[in-house]
């Protein structure tokens, strides 16, 4: 555990006693629920150098596995508020515009010559990055680019820089890459790997296809998980009926814009909203007004409360739960051929979506987390202990910060343990036996075919 001396100066001038914390929070963080600073999060501004505790670990230990989950980057509406002009965001990549990165104007260059990549199925058909003057419905964005060669710069210094994951000569088997066939997906995937790998070498980039976006692979029938998640889907009817100050915002804007009520909720405003808002561009308006800040912050606070009353019901759990079990059956099946010295996919990098790292985050117990914002990351770190080459422990990260010890299944055993760390054999018995308990089940088939509870 890293302690940072945190010395403030008080009002008066007088040094107070030296205090020691870890990670200290942002200062600024609001002790109540600020729809507008909880926007400020999910948009991920690239501003200062972000902070992480990636890579942190005795100094005995030996890193020998990175296995990172990641949401795409900032990108464009999916919807777009009927009867309004869509936001007015250039997708071309500019060096020379904000925010940018020192590695942006090579990137580019290289991401023209991806012929050599090896790129499953439809994937190969999708640019390599994003290059349109008015961005297309879920089209990456600068921004989201330049989160990304962010993150595969940060992953770098620690993993490669310093702890000499892949050697500068590293093979093609050194890497499992794997993406969901959206431009976003893969251009984010191509943004990290481009400021990460040691050297971007189009020949060794073999890039998967997965065409399901929770990562499911050849186990996606699952009936209960679909039984799950349309019992989800009834709770959150169920809140936004109950809520009036909603539907008046709603009924306001559905004026303003000129058209029913229904057909302006079936749009998902929200995700508009939310690109006006990350790109500070003003909200739209029609001859019957403006929608302002007043919409946005009732809308946003309604989906926050929503994310709050899902965490509380079960249902979305469930629907985790069966959801992920492919996803973390894959990734524990892989981190136990590392454990016995398998020299083989060390680096993994799953580029997906918000609906993919979710369910993941609350599966494994982490209820204390944000929904992922843009160009979110989760990281399974694989240690080996020096002193005992035969013991293998796991560090879970997310958005740098170490939520090891939020999981269900290793939340008591820092209690009992002095090492940083969770033992592997815990996750494994976790995703192999107990992620079914709770439908009175020992398999995943078994509880994917068992009636409700």
């Amino acid at each position: 555990v890293h302690l940072i001396p945190v010395n403030p100066v008080r009002e008066d001038g007088l040094n107070p006693k030296s205090r020691k914390r870890i990670m200290p929070d942002l200062l600024t963080e609001p002790p109540a629920i600020d729809p507008l600073y909880e926007a400020h999060v999910y948009c991920n501004i690239p501003s200062i150098a972000e902070r992480s505790m990636e890579g942190h670990a005795p100094h005995y230990f030996k890193l020998v596995s990175v296995q990172v989950l990641i949401r795409h980057g900032d990108r464009y509406p999916l919807y777009a508020i009927p009867k309004t002009k869509r936001p007015d965001i250039d997708c071309m990549l500019v060096p020379s515009r904000k925010p940018s990165h020192p590695q942006l104007e090579a990137f580019i260059k290289h991401m023209s010559k991806g012929s050599a990549a090896q790129m499953d199925g439809s994937l190969s058909s999708l640019p390599h990055f994003p290059s349109h003057s008015l961005c297309e419905m879920g089209e990456l964005t600068q921004t989201g680019v330049v989160q990304h060669l962010r993150n595969g710069q940060l992953l770098r210094e620690i993993y490669i820089n310093k702890h000499k994951l892949l050697p500068s000569d590293w093979t093609a088997k050194q890497l499992y890459l794997e993406t969901t066939g959206k431009s976003r997906t893969l251009q984010s995937a191509l943004a990290l790997l481009y400021t990460f790998l040691p050297d971007f070498d189009w020949k060794k980039i073999n890039m998967r296809h997965q065409w399901s976006t929770i990562f499911c692979s050849g186990s996606c029938d699952c009936p209960m998980r679909n039984h799950y998640l349309e019992e989800e889907q009834r709770r959150q009817y169920s809140l936004r009926v109950k809520n009036n100050n909603l539907e008046k915002i709603y009924v306001d804007m559905a004026k303003i814009v000129g058209i029913p009520t229904r057909q302006l909720r079936a749009s998902n405003p929200i995700d508009s909203l939310l690109c006006y808002f990350c790109h500070n561009v003003s909200f739209p308006c029609t001859k019957a007004g403006c929608i302002g800040m007043e919409h946005f912050k009732v809308i946003k606070r309604h989906q926050l409360e929503d994310e709050r009353e899902r965490q509380e019901k079960k249902l979305y759990f469930f629907y985790a739960l069966l959801a992920t079990h492919p996803l973390l059956n894959q990734t524990v099946n892989r981190l136990q051929r590392i454990a016995e010295g398998k020299k083989e996919e060390v680096f993994v990098l799953y580029s997906a979506h918000d609906v993919t790292l979710s369910p993941v985050l609350s599966a494994l117990g982490i209820t204390e987390a944000r929904f992922p914002r843009f160009a979110a990351r989760l990281v399974f770190e694989l240690w080996q202990d020096g002193k005992r080459p035969k013991e293998h422990f796991i560090r879970i990260l997310y958005n740098g910060a170490d939520v090891t010890f939020q999981t269900s299944f290793c939340k008591d055993h820092y209690k009992r343990s002095s090492k940083p760390m969770c033992p592997l054999e815990k996750l494994v018995n976790f995703v192999k036996r107990d992620m079914f308990l709770i439908f009175n089940s020992t398999s995943y088939y078994d509880a994917c075919h068992r009636r409700a509870l």
